[in-house]
């Protein structure tokens, strides 16, 4: 009879100390603590980026998502499906920016059916349409993981040796309803070279486990929105090239852009080749891209003409990819007490108030987590060796 409320008193005893314990430690322990992981992260995403080796620049990624009844689940806020699909929006954006000549196709699956939503194309603009209006639907059954790839490889076969074939799988559900064995599927995705990623929401599934690691994809299970949000960023840079990958020349176009003046008398209005997947119906512009090659107009670039194939580009285009082949060395990671003169980085002019600095190995100068960050994932090159090249 005593030991009852013995034990639930030195229960809420030990509850409470532990309460005041987090409340004492709130500036101290925690706030290290976070910085730490905050470091480790950066540091891990920093020296995980490949250098010099052959990248498979021009990918041709489909992004599979699980829109099945557990995407109902309210441990992402508001619930999975929604947070799913704002992360998309930003990750579509991000990766087009950073891979400005490759293309991407959305898939959903559910109710034991696999539906495109959007076929392969280098319009990021098409995409974050379509996932907007993916938000009001409703979540119903269990996926098809069979079904999804086979989809996906559909098109993917078709697509040229030299050019990188992915799926990154967004799952949520613990089960997978497949109509045949999917172990013959996984045969043919390592045959045709296509590379198979999977974010798990829920729990690891262990034919997931077997399919990201027989096609040399990775799998990943989220641990909150900001992780998934992470998981996500993984998939922005390109990915090591297979060594049996084809080598070839490829054949791109270089459109000047033509403005027409509307006080022009001659300007005529034309039709578009970008509006023929337009669900708008097409409409009639002045200026616009044409094709070197056959005349065909575009309004966007970059696109694979319509008619006779080539790939048009910009010179822009080409430059953001360029720092993929060359990326900028690891800043080396030195305490702040080691360096020498004013303690100010060189890129925020912000005092470096932290333990830990980044400094260039070619000019030594020295930058705080943030700017390193910044410097590495965005700008692509070190400012204070840039100003030095320009002042010489």
């Amino acid at each position: 009879m005593d030991e009852e409320p013995e034990r639930a008193k030195r229960w809420e005893g030990g509850y409470e100390r532990t309460w005041e314990v987090l409340k004492e430690d709130e500036s101290g322990s925690l706030k290290a603590t976070v910085e730490e992981i905050l470091f480790q992260s950066k540091s891990r995403r920093v020296r995980e980026s490949p250098g010099q080796v052959r990248l498979g620049m021009m990918r041709h990624l489909y992004v599979v998502i699980d829109c099945s009844r557990s995407m109902e689940d309210q441990d992402l806020k508001p619930n999975r499906l929604t947070s799913t699909l704002k992360l998309m929006e930003t990750f579509v954006d991000e990766y087009f920016d950073q891979n400005p000549i490759s293309q991407v196709g959305i898939i959903i699956t559910k109710n034991k059916r696999a539906e495109k939503l959007t076929d392969l194309a280098g319009n990021p603009k098409k995409h974050i349409a379509a996932l907007k209006k993916l938000v009001g639907t409703v979540c119903g059954g269990e996926p098809s993981v069979y079904n999804s790839l086979s989809l996906a490889v559909q098109t993917l076969k078709h697509v040229p040796g030299h050019a990188s074939r992915e799926i990154l799988i967004v799952l949520s559900s613990l089960t997978t309803c497949d109509p045949a064995n999917i172990c013959e599927l996984i045969k043919t995705l390592t045959s045709l070279k296509v590379r198979v990623s999977v974010i798990g929401l829920s729990a690891e599934v262990r034919v997931c486990t077997v399919l990201t690691r027989e096609t040399g994809g990775s799998y990943h299970v989220i641990l909150d929105e900001g992780h998934f949000k992470d998981l996500l960023m993984l998939h922005i840079k390109p990915p090591l090239a297979s060594s049996s990958a084809e080598c070839s020349l490829i054949r791109m176009g270089f459109p000047r852009h033509t403005l027409t003046s509307l006080t022009d008398r001659d300007a005529k209005p034309s039709f578009s080749m970008s509006h023929l997947d337009s669900s708008s119906g097409p409409g009639l512009t002045l200026g616009g891209y044409f094709c070197p090659q056959c005349h065909s107009k575009y309004t966007e670039l970059p696109v694979e003409c319509k008619v006779c194939g080539l790939t048009l580009v910009l010179a822009p285009h080409l430059a953001r990819s360029f720092h993929h082949l060359f990326p900028l060395q690891p800043f080396v990671e030195s305490p702040v007490e080691e360096l020498q003169g004013d303690r100010f980085c060189h890129a925020c002019q912000g005092e470096l108030k932290e333990k830990r600095i980044f400094s260039c190995p070619s000019c030594r100068s020295a930058f705080c987590l943030e700017c390193d960050v910044f410097i590495h994932d965005s700008l692509h090159c070190c400012p204070s060796c840039i100003h030095s090249q320009s002042a010489s």
